[in-house]
């Protein structure tokens, strides 16, 4: 194929970020940018919901905070999300579209990369990561690490290492296992050469000066923290709060099935693009891409075994786990099956062709599904029952009346309220501070990352949502309210009616007739 012209390299670009509008483009607040936005928004406005406990703790993405967090203080938080949203996936775009160019001569094969590993990772996820979706720290950093895996398969060592510095610098989990498996594919592909290119340069410690950046904050985090506050921290973490993401006998059966399926796929075709007819040179930069993604696979597999010792030394293994062992992976061994199974459409055999092509057409209808599915539900996925664990098998109307009414209450408590007021809410919501700019006393989705302050919020958390409720419902005892109410210096309680049904023995303040909001009302706190 001749090069391409510079018209055509725009319009691949456009059509990517199109691809992920249409999979990704849901209304804000996507999956964790009420979390990451409504953190970067306490950032650079720290006294805006200072008084709550997450927003105001420690800051672990300063440097995502810091290049697109700003728009926070001249925008709403779904303009904001929107801006993230479009430099994030422009940036994956570019990512993309450089390492696709290493191994297809067919114009726009991105395309087709770019929905297969969409799909691979949608349904073939094995810790429940994504990449393709609202704005975080991790999508721009994936965006990088896709630009120097391009460069690793060219050979160009240099820029990988800086690459991945800036990748480190957005998400320091996700570009510093990149790093890991970097180095791991250079072991494997420069081992032997008569001129192997060293590892040692100073490109390398550019990149990771450049890491720092992200590196910094987050160890910060756990500076000044005593070995017991630190382990029991990790516990928390990892074997309680955020443990479906880091637990490996947390993971379902099918999960692993749905992975071995993937990987699979990757091996079969991997070992045709060796045995077919190829170029020297096309071998040797598949040769070194296939190191990275066997990096980010063994990766995994360190995570497996430390899993393993979870019953014998809770401590460590809770303290190893918090650093996400299966993101890279999860990410990474779907690119090489979408990567190779593109490669396999050019093949001499009619029949690999042809398994190649049906791989496409499935991988089209999945995304296609995932994204019409999302289209019809017609409200924010993060205010999705299906994503909170309450009443998820509702149907889309229903979902909608219930998002109207959790906007009218948090608009209620935006207007009825003081700024620096302080709210006992639902446990099934991560979307309060969004919608009405005003503090809570904890939920379940906003986990600090300090020490300190998680092991407050696992406090805070038992104390309101009491186990022997289910860990749902807010605890109706007066003397429990009355401490809530000195402690945290809550006045209102927001319960689901749902959940706590219709007449409590508190003073209702909103709604005053019971059908202008049947889903969701405000109760003071006893004196």
């Amino acid at each position: 194929m001749n090069k391409p012209t510079p018209w055509r390299l725009l319009a691949e670009w456009f059509l990517l970020i199109a691809l992920m509008f249409v999979y990704a483009g849901d209304a804000p607040p996507m999956v964790n940018e009420a979390h990451y936005l409504v953190k970067a928004k306490n950032f650079w406005q720290p006294d805006w919901c200072a008084a709550d406990l997450f927003a105001s703790s420690g800051k672990a993405h300063v440097f995502f905070y810091w290049a697109l967090g700003w728009p926070t203080q001249y925008f709403s938080l779904e303009t904001t999300a929107w801006i993230g949203r479009i430099v994030g996936w422009s940036v994956l775009a570019f990512g993309l579209m450089r390492l696709s160019h290493v191994f297809s001569r067919t114009g726009y094969a991105s395309i087709a990369i770019a929905v297969l590993w969409i799909a691979g990772i949608e349904y073939g996820n094995l810790a429940g990561e994504w990449v393709v979706g609202g704005i975080e720290g991790k999508v721009p950093a994936y965006g990088f690490v896709l630009a120097a895996i391009a460069e690793l398969a060219r050979r160009n060592w240099n820029r990988v290492w800086v690459l991945l510095g800036i990748a480190s610098a957005f998400h320091v989990l996700t570009g510093g296992w990149s790093v890991i498996a970097a180095m791991f594919a250079w072991a494997v592909t420069e081992a032997g050469k008569p001129k192997r290119h060293p590892l040692l340069t100073r490109w390398l410690f550019l990149g990771g000066l450049i890491s720092l950046a992200g590196i910094i904050p987050a160890a910060q985090l756990m500076m000044g923290t005593s070995s017991t506050d630190a382990a029991q921290a990790a516990k928390i973490y990892s074997l309680f709060r955020i443990r479906h993401h880091l637990l490996p006998s947390d993971f379902l059966t099918w999960w692993y099935i749905r992975h071995g399926i993937v990987i699979t796929i990757l091996i079969c075709f991997a070992i045709r693009q060796r045995v077919a007819n190829r170029l020297k040179e096309d071998e040797e930069a598949e040769r070194r891409f296939l190191a990275f993604v066997g990096g980010a696979g063994l990766i995994a597999v360190g995570g497996l075994l430390i899993g393993l010792l979870v019953s014998i030394f809770p401590d460590l293994s809770a303290r190893l786990l918090r650093y996400y062992w299966f993101r890279l992976s999860d990410a990474m061994i779907p690119l090489g099956m979408a990567i190779v199974v593109v490669g396999t459409l050019s093949d001499q055999d009619k029949r690999w062709r042809v398994a190649a092509k049906s791989l496409l057409v499935l991988a089209f209808l999945m995304v296609g599904y995932a994204s019409v599915d999302r289209m019809l539900q017609r409200v924010p996925p993060s205010v999705n029952n299906r994503l909170m664990g309450w009443d998820m098998d509702s149907d889309a109307a229903t979902k909608r009346a219930v998002f109207k009414d959790w906007l009218a209450v948090c608009n209620w408590a935006a207007l009825s309220s003081p700024e620096n007021e302080v709210f006992l809410t639902p446990r099934h919501q991560q979307t309060f501070k969004w919608y009405s700019g005003r503090s809570e006393v904890v939920n379940w989705k906003d986990v600090p990352q300090d020490a300190i302050s998680l092991i407050e919020w696992k406090k805070r958390f038992q104390e309101v949502f009491p186990e022997r409720l289910g860990a749902i419902r807010v605890t109706i005892n007066y003397k429990t309210l009355r401490k809530f109410r000195e402690q945290y210096n809550v006045r209102y309680m927001i319960v689901d009616r749902r959940v706590v049904g219709e007449h409590l023995p508190l003073l209702r303040v909103y709604p005053t007739e019971s059908s202008d909001n049947v889903n969701y009302a405000v109760y003071e706190t006893p004196k």
